[in-house]
């Protein structure tokens, strides 16, 4: 996760609401192929949960994330973790690897982040990650644009996220110094451990900011409505129209 002013991260919410996201980072952690005695920098660690399962590697971790809450999770784990906005990394020449798996689309500077990595890498390190890519839950964003619109609100001028096409993200990463050895946008619809206003309440609140308490319900509850009969099942469960943009690329 990073820096964004209005999204507001509980770690309370995301260990109920979004375990998911480390639980299904194995394509990627598989395309990292982590190795003993390497160091790797988890950008976007989160609460830690994915940082420690790349340790069990043996590999040595770095987490780093703009979410206060969150980094003080990740440290109760034992891990060593730094808050920092990832479109600012201090590092020079220090890993082997920086990893990264549904962070990328919270830095809403991709160039910033891409050139941080580029220069806390060694020679012919690699930048592995996957986030959200062209489509990652458009049915979502319409619900809540619609419900904004009612409101006389610009719902596009309030979404946290940037979501790219494989082909832009590609030209990003040579851009700033990388050879893609593979890029590619993966539909996974994802079942929620909870429900669609848990995943709202924790990952899209900045569209809800604007609006006071009262309505803040409503808008909620409307945002329910248009989405119950795309997203939830006769059992009323929910699953999230998630689009994942993973890559693997190397430092030239």
């Amino acid at each position: 996760m990073d820096a964004v002013s209005t999204q507001i991260w509980s770690a309370h919410d995301y260990a109920a609401n979004a375990r998911f996201v480390a639980d299904l980072a194995g394509e990627a952690v598989a395309l990292l192929a982590p190795r003993a005695g390497e160091r790797i920098l988890d950008l976007g660690c989160g609460d830690g949960a994915l940082t420690s399962e790349l340790s069990r590697s043996g590999a040595f971790v770095v987490g780093v994330d703009a979410a206060p809450e969150l980094i003080a999770a990740a440290r109760e784990r034992g891990l060593e973790v730094r808050l920092q906005d990832g479109a600012a990394l201090p590092f020079e020449r220090e890993f082997d690897a920086v990893f990264s798996n549904a962070a990328l689309h919270w830095m809403k500077d991709p160039a910033a982040v891409i050139a941080g990595v580029a220069r806390a890498l060694v020679p012919r390190g690699r930048f592995v990650g996957e986030f959200g890519g062209h489509g990652n839950v458009a049915a979502i964003v319409v619900a809540l644009s619609a419900v904004l619109a009612r409101r006389g609100i610009d719902g596009a001028a309030l979404t946290p996220w940037y979501f790219p096409t494989a082909a832009e993200y590609r030209r990003l990463l040579e851009a700033g110094g990388f050879a893609v050895e593979s890029i590619g946008l993966h539909a996974r619809p994802t079942h929620l451990p909870t429900d669609m206003a848990g995943w709202l309440r924790t990952f899209a609140n900045p569209f809800f900011a604007p609006l006071d308490a009262n309505d803040r319900a409503a808008a909620l509850e409307e945002t329910l409505a248009l989405l119950r009969g795309v997203l939830s099942d006769d059992g009323g469960r929910w699953t999230a129209d998630y689009v994942r943009l993973r890559f693997a690329a190397r430092l030239i």
